[in-house]
């Protein structure tokens, strides 16, 4: 009973994580754009600029969390959703004195969710000829009602909530605290809470805090790469077996591709290893607290490129310090356990095979997708297991993940490769489930646990499931079945 109380509960955190991260990650490239103009024309900037520096306030305030509002009723009710929930952010916008991400983050949900609402209630009940009155005078008057609700109740209430956490985060880091944040930081990282993390709730403080004081050390706490990086390096020089010849590969992925997730397996296989990450988070921190290191705003993916980016003027020695002591100490706790493990190779080549889909299932359990689902049998779907069902006409292919980043933009890359290799005119893009479209001559590849959503957006498309975007041997097979169609 205890046990189950603990997975649902983990399971309720990893999707309203889940969810908050879905409504920032979309608009990654609107935060860095902003980064970008406020570190070249700021006042402190690389090229400073009195009239281009005027957008900085107005993008901080007014267009970050439009979109956030903007993307968090679309996740709920699609286009009709996502206008409600920009309208009822408009409102918590104008209301209040700080930047309103949070406030963001619960209206535009809750403007999709009422407009769902009217429209299950209504729906039959609208005469033929007014649907588009109906809809139109709906959404506006819903919009308005919660806009004026936003504006008196909840804009003061959110902007109250706000200052006290960036009074409590101030407070942790004059104290000298903020390592610390680091021993649940980095072990919440492997069990896929990272984008909850990070983008659910590191990034809105930390743009209020590069708002005042032109960077924030927030956002270096989880995209450090140093902590992965030493792991790695450690494995590469003392690992055994697979891992031991898998780990140089994944320094690159890490390190440059931002996929932090890449070095998940190799800390299950061992959990000791747990140990290692959190030592390295918390030198990297300590390291970025007393040399007053930060960043200008998020970077996304964890990649030492958009790392250094986001660094303001002046900066880059101290946070470039910051990545190489957290993979230092990583590296040496890292190298102590390993050294000191005595497990023969072959058993080695089954934990890491076997902590890889540990991995691929966490990932899927963090993303709401239930590990025991099955997809229907009404449509042709390709696994690991299976041969490749073939699809005349293939036109596009779309690698699909929950955020439309990350590890199927990667697998994205791999298959553009091969298909352009092998001659073939087909498109190869990556995207968000919930952006996918249903077209003629489409071919969506998911990992397994998620193909049933995918299913749901595409329900004439092939379905191709993989065990790991990174390193499928159905791509092989998938090539060579257009090659043949062809």
């Amino acid at each position: 009973m205890e046990q189950t109380e603990k997975k649902g509960a983990k399971a309720t955190v990893q999707r309203i994580g889940s969810y908050l991260s879905g409504m920032v990650m979309p608009n990654i490239g609107a935060f860095i754009a902003w980064g970008i103009i406020t570190a070249l024309f700021i006042e402190k900037g690389w090229f400073p600029n009195a009239d281009l520096a005027t957008m900085v306030d107005p993008m901080l305030k007014y267009l970050l969390p439009t979109l956030i509002g903007y993307t968090g009723g679309s996740m709920v009710y699609g286009q009709r959703g996502a206008v409600v929930g920009a309208i009822a952010t408009m409102g918590v916008i104008v209301g209040s004195s700080v930047p309103m991400f949070i406030g963001a983050m619960a209206l535009g949900p809750l403007g999709g969710y009422l407009v769902k609402k009217f429209d299950d209630i209504f729906r039959d009940k609208i005469r033929a000829g007014f649907e588009m009155l109906v809809n139109n005078f709906s959404s506006g008057i819903i919009g308005f009602i919660l806009a004026i609700f936003a504006f008196y109740a909840v804009g003061p209430f959110v902007t109250t909530l706000t200052d006290a956490l960036a009074s409590g985060v101030d407070w942790v880091v004059n104290a000298g605290l903020l390592p610390l944040a680091n021993i649940f930081i980095e072990p919440a990282k492997i069990l896929f809470l990272n984008n909850a993390i990070n983008h659910g709730i590191l990034t809105p403080l930390g743009i209020e805090q590069a708002a005042e004081t032109g960077k924030s050390i927030l956002f270096l706490l989880e995209a450090n790469p140093g902590p992965g990086l030493g792991l790695l390096l450690a494995y590469s020089f003392f690992g055994k077996g697979a891992a031991k010849s898998s780990a140089p590969g994944a320094v690159l992925i890490h390190l440059i591709g931002g996929i932090h997730e890449i070095y998940f397996p190799y800390v299950l296989m061992k959990p000791m290893l747990f140990l290692s990450v959190i030592a390295g988070g918390i030198a990297g921190t300590f390291t970025n607290t007393i040399l007053n290191s930060g960043l200008v705003a998020a970077a996304s993916p964890g990649s030492i490129l958009a790392i250094l980016a986001m660094t303001p003027r002046g900066s880059y020695i101290s946070v470039i310090l910051g990545v190489i002591v957290a993979a230092a100490v990583s590296f040496l706790v890292a190298m102590v356990i390993l050294k000191s493990d005595k497990s023969e190779v072959a058993i080695e080549e089954d934990n890491f095979s076997a902590k890889v889909q540990e991995t691929q299932s966490l990932k899927a359990e963090s993303k709401g997708a239930n590990k025991g689902t099955t997809a229907p049998t009404t449509q042709a779907v390709v696994t690991d297991d299976t041969a490749v069902v073939g699809q005349k006409d293939v036109k596009k292919i779309i690698f699909a993940c929950d955020a439309g980043m990350g590890s199927s933009a990667m697998g994205a890359s791999i298959m553009r490769k091969k298909v352009k290799d092998a001659g073939l005119d087909i498109s190869v893009t990556n995207s968000a489930i919930n952006n996918l479209t249903d077209e003629d001559g489409l071919l969506v590849i998911t990992q397994k646990e998620l193909t049933p959503r995918a299913k749901q957006k595409t329900p004439n498309a092939t379905q191709v499931s993989v065990d790991n975007f990174l390193n499928s041997p159905k791509y092989e097979e998938i090539v060579e079945t257009l090659r043949n169609q062809s």
